[in-house]
């Protein structure tokens, strides 16, 4: 017989008291246990809520530099909210992750907000994401250490022009040092642009030097207007900015614009220093043209001479130009050394990119913006009318926390957000027709756009006027870029007269019997004002049609035949008329006219009747273009 293999003894029964302190110590094992557990779930949820809050201060400030408020949803946070459900009396806010600002989301607030969405959408869609201009695709963070380090320390280290060493260098430092207040108010108007400028030299690789040009070059003044007409920071004259893809139309002139014209300055720097090979060189053809500054090269190559910045013969203005630099260059490298102090400049953006895409009037988006006009400006020099159109415009710079009020401002905005449009004007008219038109006063519309006094608008033309309530259409991208005012003096039209030029006739003469200028009259006729006329010679005038009063030309009959007197000028207050008629074997009739400005005028009395042309003066009268 096999053994078992698991044997179990039998136990004795547990006894009755046994029993029950048993299960009383069971079930104190049971509640300490209980308790303990509800200690530790409640420490569990508590770490649980302040990681949770933590994470939403982070997601919060990460909200805030790559969110648009377009993504801010009131009623989407009341349906998420755990404390909605604790009824519509308790006030709930939440901070916005764009702007920083405490928003209300209560539910009777958000519910009856919902019909003011649809306008806070439309107005939100009029922008787009703020960005920083260099780097559109990266995050800003303001918060970087580095950032909180002077800009001026930056600049010192990028320096990289070779030394000049010249008495004009000496004589500037002097000039600046002696004035303080100058270097104080030329280097804080600065401190707006200066990161901009520092970054995209530093992104080119170029000496950081050039990020002083702008203080000889216009004292940092966006708006300053040389008498040569260059313009801007970086003092562009017309052509060259054309060169450079800086727009200049009615409404906007890109060489004021803080963005393009540093991008076109620097690229005409880097033009210039791989033709010459040299920044100083670089710098005076900056300042003088290349073309004069080859010039100026070649001519001393001739003459067995140096070829450097201080060796070529230069205008005064280019000599003092790159010494002026240096002047600058030495006293932010030691400013203690003449007795200056600079401004810190902090090494972060001042201002960021918000994209416009719906025209805007200007005092409006400086009022969202919460800035003075005068700063709005200040960063956005190029325009030149009182709207900013989407079109042409394809961003305004505000500082970063302007830009964020600007953003939550706009998204609480009722109302059209441009009262002034475009209008192409179809046949030239008078300012006054024409305000007429638009529904404005003469007055109003002369001063908004600068027409002068006498002055008729040509057809083409724009004309900046008071937008209807009801147009939603913005200007077009094409009459935003191509935009111009054609203006011409508002006279009575003038009639070309021809005729041929007497024994003793001059440009001169001329000029005085018509009373006008000898210069018109070397214009009409292509030459000189001393100049002289040939006896025959045809001469050309322009006169007023309402003078050109049709004159009888004595004629006399003789064996020589018919000849006309020479023709008084239109203009004279008394027009003497002397009429000859002359009867031919035929009968025909003759009337010679004698006042230059008149209509040629033969008339036949029937068929048989025809003009006999005079034989020494020849008149013809057309209607000029």
């Amino acid at each position: 017989m096999e053994k078992p293999f698991l044997t179990m003894n039998a136990s004795r029964p547990i006894h009755p008291i046994q029993r029950a302190l048993l299960l009383s110590l069971t079930t104190a094992c049971v509640l300490v246990l209980s308790a303990c557990g509800s200690m530790m779930d409640k420490r569990s949820a508590d770490a649980g809520r302040s990681a949770r809050d933590t994470r939403d201060v982070r997601d919060v400030h990460e909200a805030r530099e790559v969110r648009p408020l377009r993504n801010f949803d009131p009623d989407a946070l009341v349906r998420q909210s755990p404390t909605a459900a604790r009824g519509p009396d308790r006030h709930l806010t939440r901070q916005d992750p764009t702007s920083g600002l405490r928003v209300d989301i209560n539910t009777p607030m958000a519910t009856a907000g919902r019909q003011d969405n649809v306008a806070s959408a439309q107005a939100l869609d009029a922008i787009g994401t703020p960005t920083d201009p260099l780097r559109p695709d990266a995050t800003l963070n303001l918060s970087d250490a580095n950032a909180t380090q002077d800009l001026w320390g930056r600049i010192r280290k990028g320096y990289a022009l070779p030394e000049l060493q010249s008495d004009l260098v000496a004589e500037h430092e002097r000039w600046y040092a002696s004035r303080p207040d100058y270097v104080q108010r030329m280097t804080d108007r600065g401190s707006r642009y200066l990161f901009h400028v520092v970054e995209e030299i530093n992104r080119r690789n170029m000496p950081t030097e050039l990020a002083l040009l702008p203080f000889i070059e216009s004292a940092f003044n966006p708006q300053a207007m040389s008498s040569a007409r260059a313009s801007g920071m970086w003092q562009f004259m017309p052509a060259t900015g054309k060169d450079f893809e800086l727009k200049q139309n009615l409404f906007r002139d890109d060489r004021r614009d803080v963005l393009a014209s540093t991008r076109a300055a620097l690229d005409y720097l880097q033009r210039l220093n791989r033709m010459f090979g040299d920044w100083h060189l670089a710098l005076a053809a900056y300042n003088w043209g290349e073309g004069n500054v080859q010039k100026a090269i070649a001519r001393n190559q001739r003459q067995g001479l140096p070829t450097d910045y201080l060796s070529l013969n230069m205008p005064p203005e280019t000599r003092n130009y790159v010494p002026k630099l240096h002047a600058l260059r030495n006293i932010v490298m030691q400013p203690e050394r003449f007795g200056l102090s600079l401004p810190p400049v902090e090494n972060h953006p001042y201002f960021v990119s918000v994209p416009i895409q719906r025209d805007m009037d200007l005092s409006l988006a400086a009022r969202l913006a919460g800035l003075p006009q005068d700063e709005f400006k200040a960063l956005n020099p190029s325009q030149n009318k009182p709207v900013i159109l989407a079109a042409g415009t394809p961003q305004v710079l505000l500082p970063y926390d302007n830009a964020n009020l600007f953003v939550h401002n706009l998204g609480k905005h009722k109302g059209p957000l441009a009262s002034w449009t475009a209008w192409q004007v179809p046949s030239t008219m008078r300012p006054g027709d024409a305000a007429k038109r638009v529904g404005m006063s003469e007055t109003g519309l002369r001063e908004l756009n600068h027409i002068p006094p006498k002055m008729l608008v040509k057809a083409g033309s724009t004309l900046l006027v008071p937008r209807p309530e009801h147009r939603e259409q913005d200007v077009s991208e094409a009459l935003a870029d191509n935009a111009m005012m054609a203006l011409a003096p508002d006279l009575p039209p003038l009639r070309r007269v021809s005729f041929r030029a007497g024994k003793r006739d001059s440009v001169a003469s001329v000029a005085k019997r018509y009373r006008v200028s000898a210069q018109q009259v070397a214009q009409w006729n292509r030459t000189t004002a001393s100049a002289s006329f040939g006896k025959g010679q045809s001469i050309v005038v322009f006169v007023p049609t309402r003078n050109a009063v049709a004159t009888k030309v004595a004629a006399h009959t003789g064996t020589q035949g018919t000849q006309a007197h020479r023709a008084e000028p239109a203009s004279r207050k008394t027009t003497s008329v002397a009429a000859s008629v002359a009867t031919s074997r035929r009968g025909a009739v003759r009337v010679a006219s004698a006042a230059p400005a008149a209509r040629s005028a033969s008339v036949a009395r029937s068929s048989k009747l025809r003009a006999a042309p005079a034989r020494n003066t020849r008149i013809r009268v057309a209607s000029a273009r």
